[in-house]
């Protein structure tokens, strides 16, 4: 997008300067009116090549070359407009159709106003950013057009008129300037420049000033493709009419007003809904005012909600109240013979769903429940609809019933691929085309008259199962930014590319404040196979006893400089993604894997922390500093212990790396001395068989203590390096922090222990809790202590990055690491907080001045939020990989395994399998058929059945399963099937 900064006084033509008033509300309610004034202009160019005027009078870039234009001079035609077209969309026919804009069949020679950006950018961030990337696209020819700052296309807004009513006859006026405009061009063949819009108030405005217009509808119904286009716009949209209920199931929201003044009251609470894993008809929220989570119970309570929306809820009067629903309850088992099309005079509550409540409430009072109740409420509002994009498949089932001839539209149950995620009802022309492939929908809408959201076709992805569907799936339901790097990201690298080196001449300005460390013996220890490496190491006998020892990090930020494409990119993506057969990338390779990879024998940029240390790993002094290393070796883990092993390796690296193994030991006894936690989660290698990246086997990941030794030092670092920035930006540091759970998190665990096993979890601070887990162990079952970490770190609140200007000194301490502060500075390549951190640090030690971006609070607070949820949805996006390779490599294989019992239901149990570190549940209904009888006690967390198949199962007991391969159809993703043996 053009800067337009250029002063009234050096530019004639922006002598016109008209007020713009705005009005906020300060945090103490009073209205604050601001007046700012708009430098209007004549020479923003309309970008047409037909335009020699523009081409006279357009601004250019810092290096004087004349920006270059992007509208066709031959643009397509269609039948309404055979001459050729330019499309000015406004900002609802983006916010209903963004999946078709992108589409490569469609929507080139696209003029994007500032009006329509700036009011995209406020009703959805994702979307803006996706609109952003089509305008630096080169082929699909999107212009942002500053109307808001062109003379003759800036419109002030009228007494009496909203703020809606003024942006339309803004954009309005911009196509009837462009008309106008292109008109004085005295082309052989003028385009027509066309307003899209389904505002039906815009369209009859238009058409009484002679401005072309369409809905979206009827412009794709010019086009080529417009039928399979049209089943991507949003359903509202695309349907003539909107279906008039005969009765409505849910009720009705309170309005915004009701909402807030409730909340601020305390009659009502705000927090963030949260769907049940294995009950599809309970959900939770959080909210301040109560120490154990809502329970929200039933689909007329739910009310519409979509698990990660922000609702406001009511609390349920006490008789009311409820325990967490001890039932496993799957969607699809239950709703799966629904008619996609009969919306319409349903009951809101299924025949089926009516009788598992019941049974439900039979078996909460056959049993005491008292003191184990929770709170219930109902959904009486939503707040932010936190909808995304959506993978699954057509269930085949409410297929069948759709008739498949001609291309008529019917109705469909879409399937997520996220069980938490309800049925969507989907209306497509392209039924056969569909079935067994994985396809990716929107949400449009989900009216009071319907049992389920309703949503549009974005794409096919390609076969169920297939390896590439499968990873794209995963990559889209976890928001990975998977896109190849675009031109004006890789414009940003070294010009030199793989040959660019440490410039040889230390009056080269790159050597500026940088100190020769070339000398040191310095090393990095990674996985196996580790291309990007972020961190080196070194330690050396001083003189007067003590050890020097340091972590060298790539200095990233010297290839990455603020504000640049390249940086928006890394902070756009937030981290690197690890998948079992590939890496999606933060930053291009040519830097991840070359240029910043601190590899061995080849000089590298560092940023180096060195540490004074007494032999028991007392700090005496560290200081922070720019360097150039050569690192002398790449070591697996697996090498570096054994060189340390070995007896006869007596060089000075093989040295140094033992000095750093027994310190790192020292570290590593005073953080669990201070109370910090050894927390647990499954961890698991799948092996690739090299010619075809298939998986062959799983196994269990081997720590060694050569993984230790980075982590404790890695771990100083990053402390060492918190202190300093904060120190010298004490409101706009970034940190990271790890909030103490609250006590009634480990509740239910606490009591697990106690009634099976006679322990005791106490909770009242780190160093008590970490106690406590050392204490519980099982004779003769090592892994049992493994089990009761992996369900504690289940209770932990997830870490975060935040601005220290937001906390207070105290909320910054990190829980898990017993640490009062706490930062990530030591991974630039793969994360982009440690990029920011680097920035900081590089201005606290007087490198170089501090970027307005790296100090601004609110840019950082935006940051922070955006790679809390990048960090969280990469882990998920890596677990989720190895799931469904483990399945991949039991393909066709049977394997008896040792597992052990998680959790029990009233109808099945949660077993987990060591050997590959994955879940299963086992339902009754898969130990025998019919399905055998049962009693469960929850109290003692025992389930026994009866008939056929009588079986004993109880909570962390040792059990041997069948492990085979299978494909689940409720999801269509192949995973593992646990069967009971015995």
């Amino acid at each position: 997008m053009t800067s337009l900064k250029r002063s009234a006084e050096s530019d004639p033509l922006a002598s016109n300067i008209s007020s713009k008033i705005f009005v906020r509300s300060t945090k103490k309610g009073k209205v604050q009116k601001i007046v700012r004034e708009v430098y209007l202009r004549q020479d923003i160019p309309c970008s047409s090549k037909l335009c020699k005027k523009c081409r006279q009078i357009a601004p250019s870039d810092a290096a004087g070359n004349t920006l270059p234009f992007v509208l066709s001079e031959k643009p397509a035609g269609t039948k309404a407009f055979p001459r050729g077209h330019y499309v000015v969309p406004d900002t609802n026919a983006l916010l209903n159709a963004m999946d078709v804009f992108e589409q490569s069949s469609v929507f080139y020679d696209v003029i994007i106003l500032q009006t329509v950006l700036e009011e995209l950018r406020n009703r959805s961030l994702p979307l803006y950013n996706r609109l952003v990337n089509l305008t630096q696209s080169d082929e699909k020819r999107f212009y942002v057009f500053f109307n808001e700052f062109r003379l003759e296309t800036y419109v002030k807004r009228e007494e009496g008129e909203t703020i809606n009513d003024r942006n339309d006859r803004a954009i309005r006026r911009a196509v009837q300037w462009y008309n106008e405009h292109l008109a004085k061009t005295k082309a052989s063949r003028i385009p027509t420049v066309v307003m899209l819009s389904d505002d039906r108030n815009n369209l009859q405005k238009a058409k009484e000033m002679d401005i072309p217009a369409q809905t979206l509808r009827d412009y794709l119904g010019g086009v080529e493709d417009g039928e399979r286009l049209l089943e991507m716009v949003a359903e509202s949209q695309a349907r003539d009419t909107i279906r008039k209920p005969s009765e409505l199931l849910y009720p009705e929201y309170f309005t915004m007003s009701k909402m807030m003044t409730g909340v601020k009251a305390g009659l009502l609470h705000q927090g963030i809904f949260n769907v049940s894993p294995y009950n599809y008809l309970e959900g939770s929220i959080k909210v301040p005012a109560f120490p154990k989570p809502l329970l929200i119970l039933g689909r007329e309570n739910i009310n519409r909600s979509i698990d990660g929306d922000v609702v406001v809820v009511e609390v349920l009067p006490k008789d009311q109240w409820k325990e967490p629903s001890a039932t496993i309850i799957e969607e699809e088992s239950v709703t799966k013979d629904e008619n996609a099309d009969a919306e319409g005079g349903e009951d809101l509550v299924s025949e089926r769903e009516r009788k598992l409540l019941q049974e439900e409430v039979r078996k909460a009072h056959a049993k005491s429940t008292e003191g184990r109740a929770q709170p219930t409420a109902k959904v009486v509002g939503v707040i932010k609809r936190n909808w995304r994009q959506y993978v699954g498949h057509v269930d085949p089932s409410s297929a069948s019933r759709a008739s498949g001839q001609g291309r008529k539209m019917d109705s469909v149950f879409l399937i997520p691929m996220d069980k938490r995620i309800p049925k969507i009802r989907l209306r497509t022309r392209q039924v056969g085309e569909l079935l067994g492939k994985r396809i990716l929908v929107a949400l449009d809408s989900w009216g009071r008259d319907s049992r389920h959201p309703t949503g549009h076709l974005v794409r096919s992805l390609g076969e169920l199962e297939t390896k590439a569907a499968e990873t794209e799936a995963l990559l889209l339901e976890y928001d990975v930014q998977y896109r190849p790097f675009p031109k004006t990201v890789l414009d940003c690298l070294p010009k030199e590319g793989h040959d660019w080196k440490v410039p040889e001449s230390k009056e080269d300005p790159g050597w500026r404040a940088r100190e020769d460390l070339r000398h040191l013996l310095i090393c990095s220890i990674d996985p196996v196979g580790c291309q990007d490496i972020d961190d080196a190491l070194h330690a050396k006998r001083l003189d007067n006893g003590n050890y020097e020892a340091g972590v060298h990090i790539a200095d990233v930020s010297n290839f990455v400089k603020p504000g640049n494409a390249m940086d928006t990119e890394a902070s756009i993506r937030g981290t690197s993604v690890y998948l079992v057969d590939k890496r999606i990338d933060m930053l291009p390779m040519l830097l991840g894997t070359d240029l910043c990879s601190l590899k061995p024998y080849v000089e590298r940029f560092a940023f180096s922390v060195i540490w004074e240390l007494t032999p028991d790993a007392d700090i005496v002094n560290v200081r922070f500093t720019k360097s150039v290393i050569k690192s002398r070796e790449a070591f697996s883990y697996e090498q570096a212990q054994l060189r340390i092993d070995d007896a006869s390796q007596q060089d000075e690296l093989t040295q140094g790396m033992r000095v750093l193994l027994d310190l790192s030991k020292k570290l590593n006894k005073k953080r669990m001395d201070a109370g910090a936690l050894s927390l647990s989660s499954p961890e698991v290698k799948v092996e690739m068989e090299s010619e075809t990246s298939d998986p062959i086997d799983v196994k269990t990941k081997q720590l060694l203590d050569t993984n230790s030794l980075v982590e404790e030092f890695m771990l100083l670092a990053n402390v060492s390096v918190a202190r300093k920035i904060n120190e010298a930006f004490p409101q706009t540091a970034i940190l990271r922090r790890h909030a103490p759970p609250p006590k009634t998190n480990f509740d239910e665990l606490a009591n697990q222990l106690k009634v099976k096993r006679g322990l005791e979890l106490r909770v009242d601070s780190s160093k008590a809790l970490a106690e406590s887990l050392d204490a519980c162990t099982e004779e003769g079952n090592p892994f049992f202590n493994t089990l009761v970490r992996i369900m504690a770190t289940r209770c932990m609140m997830s870490a975060e990055y935040f601005c220290s200007g937001t906390q207070a000194y105290p909320e910054f301490r990190h829980y898990g690491l017993a640490s009062e502060i706490y930062t990530h500075f030591t991974s630039p390549i793969r994360r982009y907080a440690d990029l920011v951190a680097h920035r900081q640090l590089a201005a606290a030690i007087d490198y170089e001045p501090i970027h307005p971006a790296v100090r601004s609070r609110g840019k950082l607070e935006a940051v922070c939020k955006n790679i809390n949820t990048r960090h969280r949805n990469a882990q998920l996006a890596g677990r989720a990989s190895i799931a469904y390779y483990v399945g991949q490599a039991l393909k066709g294989r049977v394997a008896e395994e040792e597992a052990y019992v998680m959790k029990i239901f009233s109808n099945g149990f949660v077993v987990l399998v060591p050997r590959f570190g994955i879940e299963g549940l086992i339902r009754l209904r898969d130990l025998a058929s019919p399905e055998p009888e049962s009693e469960f006690d929850a109290e003692q967390y025992v389930l026994t059945t009866s008939g056929s198949r009588k079986v004993r199962v109880e909570l962390f007991q040792k059990v041997r399963v069948k492990v085979t391969d299978e494909k689940d159809e409720l999801t269509g993703k192949r995973g593992v099937k646990m069967e009971l043996l015995g």
